[in-house]
């Protein structure tokens, strides 16, 4: 049931320059591959003979596109499996929405229980505006961030279903080469869940935008450092909605150690545990909303003008600013409804949101308003002082099992997250384990998970008071959402192409809001707020030298490549004993060899008799469909026996990979890729005489063309026919393709590969993986040899073995150790 995901290094990887498919393409005479020997131009030679069409005749034929695939799932899979989920039904949208209840909002349905307390520990009750104003404070601050920015603008922001600052960033490195691992290639926009709509040229704007953040490294520097830090508050709020919820209901060490202990079982089997006692507290804070104000004072909504406001700040100046830390903490666990995307979908949070947390809240502080309108000595226990004494003890158990729960929100959230950084190449490799076959948004990481229960600990035992917690908690909840304003703006700029007036209204307004809190929580630096600051520094160094290092790791691979023209001089020997059997060398290159590869024809007495370079690479989206999810080429010319496969993965893509099914997938999508090789070649030849045949008649006719055009025109309208209608004939009914093009398998070469190939399959497979030591030039800075020596050096000790994904036994794997000089 459990499916184990290892996150492999090989995020930095290069994809393919082309994409599978058995269609055809034009092709310009400038597009030269330097890998392939084996795919010459036509009519290569053709400019000596001084006629004058011989390079027009290179850039205007028409080509096959290059066989790139290695998707045997695309020929076998994607009839019967389609990559597009289809729309849940109505009860499971509802049934989702059900669960939300359990992980998302129980954040901010605690929110009740020491929003007010702490806001009227720093203002002293002396008048109804006091009341008033603080409700009317909390009511707009509701409405703004959680209903109006997250609902309605925020969620649909996502990438493809999945949320978080990540995701965010992501989305906008699909639309402008902003990553700052150069690995963007043409191939992955192909992918179909890239659905680019790139910025048209009607839209300047959106053009300049794009020009402007990929031609400046500083502002990509500056994205993902910003990206980073939302992400470290992220995980900050992970470890503080545990500590500040245990501590409102005195919550033990062991209670502490229960919830994480059941985290293993997956958000799911957690959401529907946790969501009956959630449903149960909302419909408390409303009912006991809809009494209090009933019975006490229903004036209160009079909090509706927001003048009270005005009227608040008025009479109590610094201590209304002061309190504003506290009014921050109704909208605690906002930033989850959009980071927990993954694990759910966008309707069904809305749902959630719109029919059930939204109204409850919001009957609770009007009924706590109205109960301080009549008490207002009762601020400090305003919320168990306002439930009814026939109804204590039930509420006060239903308010600890929801405080424990409470924390669930923003776990997840750390979670996703998490998973989202490894996969594009911005935190060390770890274990994941996805606890849902149907959501694949669900996961569980081991070590995340204990080492937030640990921190835990120690902030509820050095913290003993609820408001320090608070003050800390407040400045890592309004960081990250400032963060996403900033992102969500940019996503509208760039990618909506929202008009310019409401896309700079939505950082104007929102972005003023949380600014604003942001330096009310500031001010809590020294009571507190220094805590989250310490562990986003502490997670940013973490993420931004991981990253730095991978980055540093791919430029010195791509610098020390091995060139083409020493493996041509080697020859197909490789200067060394070529003996049955196929080598997988795992490496991070696409284009070019990588340099690993000299140390094992140094090492090794011999090497295979067939080499596969597999490049595990990771691209800006959250799934890619098994169908689209290989690249497959050849390497050297044909009697090399050389190939590389690139394997593409999402950020929400799971890995488990069995060795055997591994190697029996590969084996055969070999096989298919050197026979549709061998047909496209063939296509490509006979194309070849066609032309001539065409050119020769045109010439022998005295049909002349000013420019060379028209001997084109027929061979390719022809070639164009048979794409489109599949067959091999044309319209008066004369085969085009000659019989050494319909039966490939009559091919010697080919027959000859093929037979190496199977000779080499019966051998076995062979795992070849490189132990590098990364470590910093001699004349680099003390800082960088600080950085990379020592602090990537031992994450990359420590971190998860990219083996690790492989079941592959150790009598099948080689390693060969090597530094990289950086």
């Amino acid at each position: 049931m459990e499916e184990e995901d290892g996150i492999e290094e090989s995020s930095a990887g290069l994809g393919s320059s082309a994409s599978g498919g058995d269609g055809s393409r034009w092709v310009d005479g400038n597009e030269v591959d330097s890998e392939s020997a084996s795919w010459g131009w036509l009519g290569e030679n053709e400019s000596r003979d001084g006629q004058g069409h011989g390079t027009m005749r290179r850039r205007l034929v028409k080509k096959p596109k290059r066989v790139d695939s290695f998707d045997v799932e695309a020929m076998e899979i994607a009839g019967a499996h389609g990559h597009h989920p289809k729309d849940p039904s109505v009860w499971q949208t509802l049934a989702l929405a059900f669960q939300t209840l359990g992980v998302v909002y129980g954040d901010m349905g605690t929110s009740p229980l020491y929003v007010f307390a702490d806001v009227f520990s720093k203002v002293t009750i002396k008048s109804d505006v006091d009341v008033l104003g603080a409700l009317s404070l909390v009511m707009y601050t509701i409405a703004l961030i959680p209903l109006a920015k997250y609902v309605f603008v925020v969620l649909k922001a996502n990438d493809n279903g999945e949320g978080g600052t990540f995701a965010l960033y992501s989305l906008i490195c699909r639309y402008a080469n902003v990553n700052m691992l150069p690995n963007r290639q043409p191939a992955d926009e192909q992918i179909s869940s890239f659905r680019l709509k790139l910025p048209t040229p009607e839209l300047e704007r959106a053009l300049n935008i794009k020009e402007t953040l990929e031609n400046r490294s500083s502002l990509k520097t500056l994205l993902l450092l910003l990206v980073l830090m939302g992400t470290s508050m992220i995980i900050g709020d992970g470890i503080l909605t545990p500590a500040i919820s245990g501590a409102v209901v005195v919550v033990s060490i062991v209670i502490l150690v229960a919830l994480f202990s059941i985290q293993r079982f997956g958000t799911g089997k957690v959401g529907f545990l946790f969501a009956p006692i959630l449903a149960l507290w909302f419909f408390s804070l409303g009912s006991i909303g809809i009494y209090n104000l009933v019975k006490h004072d229903v004036s209160v909504l009079r909090a509706v003008n927001p003048a009270y406001i005005y009227f608040f700040f008025k009479d109590n100046s610094g201590a209304a600013w002061s309190a504003l830390g506290g009014c921050v903490l109704c909208i605690t666990g906002s930033e989850a409804m959009f980071a927990d995307l993954g694990h759910f979908s966008v309707r069904s949070i809305q749902i959630a949101f719109t029919s059930v947390v939204f109204p409850c809240i919001l009957l609770a502080y009007l009924g706590q308003a109205a109960y301080l309108m009549k008490y207002p000595n009762s601020a400090e226990r305003i919320f168990y002082d306002s439930v009814p004494d026939s109804l204590f003890w039930p509420v006060f158990v239903i308010a600890t099992f929801a405080a424990m729960i409470a924390s669930q929100a923003m776990i997840s959230a750390t979670f996703s997250c998490v998973k989202q950084s490894m996969a594009l190449g911005c935190f060390p490799r770890l274990k994941i384990v996805h606890t849902s076959k149907r959501r694949m948004g669900q996961i569980y990481i081991p070590v995340i998970n204990w080492f937030l229960m640990i921190m835990c600990i120690v902030v509820v035992s050095i913290f003993q008071s609820t408001t320090d917690i608070a003050n800390a908690y407040g400045i890592a909840e309004v960081g990250v959402m400032m963060v996403s304003t900033i992102l969500v703006t940019l996503v509208m700029l760039l990618i909506w192409q929202t008009n310019l007036f409401l896309a700079l209204c939505f950082p104007l307004i929102f972005g003023s809001v949380e600014f604003i809190y942001l330096c009310a929580v500031l001010s809590k630096v020294m009571e507190g707020g220094w805590l989250p600051l310490v562990f986003a520094s502490c997670f940013l160094c973490v993420m931004y030298i991981w990253n730095y290092g991978s980055v540093l790791k791919y430029r010195s691979e791509v610098r020390e490549k091995i060139s083409m023209d020493f493996m041509l001089e080697l020859g197909s020997s490789l200067g060394t004993l070529r003996v049955p059997g196929i080598g997988l060398l795992y490496n991070e290159l696409v284009q070019g060899i990588p340099s690993i590869f000299g140390q094992f024809l140094l090492s090794l007495p011999a090497i295979h008799s067939t080499i596969v370079f597999v490049c595990i690479k990771y691209v800006p989206v959250p799934v890619v469909p098994q169908e689209e999810r290989f690249l497959f080429r050849r390497v050297c010319p044909k009697d090399y026996h050389m190939f590389r496969c690139v394997a593409r993965y999402g950020y929400k893509d799971v890995r488990k990979e069995d060795h055997h099914a591994f190697e029996q997938l590969l084996a055969e999508s070999l096989e298919k890729f050197l026979r549709r090789e061998a047909e496209d070649l063939a296509l490509e030849s006979n194309l070849q005489m066609e032309f001539d045949s065409m050119s020769v008649g045109s010439r022998g006719s005295g049909t002349r063309s000013g420019d060379g055009m028209e001997e084109l025109r027929v061979p390719l309208m022809q070639a164009q026919r048979l794409e489109e209608a599949g067959t091999s004939t044309s319209e008066d009914g004369v085969s085009i393709l000659p019989s050494s093009a319909m039966a490939s398998d009559e091919d010697p070469s080919l027959d000859y590969e093929l037979s190496a190939l199977r000779e080499a399959m019966d051998s076995g497979f062979t795992y070849l993986l490189a132990h590098g030591d990364v470590r910093a030039r001699k004349e680099s800075w003390f800082i960088k040899k600080l950085a990379i020596n020592y602090f990537y050096g031992f994450m990359r000790r420590n971190c998860r073995a990219g083996a690790a994904n492989m079941s592959a036994p150790h009598m099948n794997i080689i390693r060969v150790g090597m530094t990289y000089m950086v």
